[in-house]
């Protein structure tokens, strides 16, 4: 299993840098499609569809990624004035799935509500996978460096979450929805992404590298909204009684459980950068 992991992880990382660092926009926007199509699929499995509605469903997200493209180009890198139409675009997408993870997540996570209606499940798959797939596009275009730092965010915080949970981890964070996630394990993510983001403060806009205090705020309220994205994909996988979202990547499970922190993540801050821009 451990080289098959490795494996897998080598072949995800090549293709991951290429992709960010040499394709044109529009074989980026196509990759992410994807990469939406993919999740969405998986999101049918935790709904416990089946075969049929999973695909019907990957479609779905094909065709609503080529209607937002298709409707505002300049909004996902393809010429014209990216500012104003990423704006006009990303904050139907993003203002929504801010109030979903600061608000309604927290209250999901505590009563742990089921995907039992087919209407909900959609609804709450669309929200949680387009905004992630508007994020990753237009991110990119503040620079694939950029993309990768602000990812680095998610990826340190697992990674320093694993590393203190195994050796301080005594108090389980949530014990019925990820018995291995404790909360010192969180606290050491928290700590990693706090020195990584001073790290790199003198690369950030200037508000917050002038601004530790917000800084620090900033850093850990990314932090908390990845581990609730985490959180809320390992409740609904335990509610569908499975261990991975689907087994696309030998070793590591599926596409939503390599990005669930991410889909809580990357909207939150792409609405915050267009902010700055608008």
């Amino acid at each position: 299993m451990l080289r098959t992991r490795v494996i897998t992880a080598l072949f995800l990382l090549a293709g991951f840098f290429s992709a960010l660092f040499y394709l044109p926009p529009l074989g980026w926007l196509m990759l992410a499609t994807a990469v939406a199509a993919i999740a969405a699929w998986e999101w049918g499995g935790l709904m416990r569809l089946g075969g049929g509605l999973r695909l019907a469903f990957g479609v779905l997200l094909v065709v609503l990624c080529a209607a937002l493209g298709a409707l505002e180009p300049a909004a996902v890198g393809l010429g014209g004035e990216f500012s104003a139409a990423a704006w006009r675009l990303g904050v139907w997408c993003y203002l929504p799935a801010a109030v979903f993870w600061l608000l309604a997540v927290p209250v999901w996570l505590k009563q742990r509500w089921p995907l039992s209606n087919a209407a909900v499940g959609v609804a709450t798959g669309i929200l949680l996978i387009l905004p992630t797939w508007l994020a990753l596009v237009q991110l990119r275009q503040a620079g694939p460096l950029a993309l990768l730092a602000i990812m680095g965010v998610v990826w340190l915080a697992d990674i320093g979450a694993y590393f203190a949970g195994r050796r301080f981890g005594k108090h389980k964070l949530a014990p019925t929805i990820s018995p291995g996630k404790t909360w010192e394990g969180a606290l050491g993510g928290g700590v990693a992404v706090l020195a990584y983001g001073f790290l790199l403060s003198s690369k950030l806009p200037a508000v917050l590298a002038s601004n530790y205090l917000l800084l620090v705020v900033v850093l850990v309220l990314l932090t908390i909204i990845s581990v609730l994205g985490d959180l809320f994909e390992s409740l609904l996988k335990r509610q569908a009684g499975l261990k991975d979202s689907s087994n696309v990547l030998p070793g590591h499970g599926g596409v939503l459980d390599r990005i669930d922190s991410l889909t809580s993540t990357l909207p939150l801050v792409a609405l915050v950068w267009l902010v700055a821009l608008h």
